[in-house]
């Protein structure tokens, strides 16, 4: 299991606008900070669909946290 505040910080850095949400976008770009992680929109969008719970094209830190401890 994940560390609830190690995971908060992360969603909030990966959440650029600080909107409560990660995007396909925001995603991507936190990928491409990171190192080579150089994917695409298409991939970064499937790899939000697949763990939007609910289907709304991005992730809260409910489905964020999750995932994470799946």
């Amino acid at each position: 299991m994940a560390d609830i505040e190690a995971a908060r910080k992360e969603f909030q850095r990966i959440d650029a606008d600080g909107d409560g949400f990660i995007t396909a976008s925001e995603f991507k770009s936190a990928l491409a900070q990171g190192g080579d992680w150089n994917v695409t929109d298409t991939v970064a969008e499937a790899i939000i669909a697949a763990r939007d719970l609910n289907n709304d094209k991005v992730l809260s830190f409910d489905e964020f946290w999750t995932y994470l401890n799946k």
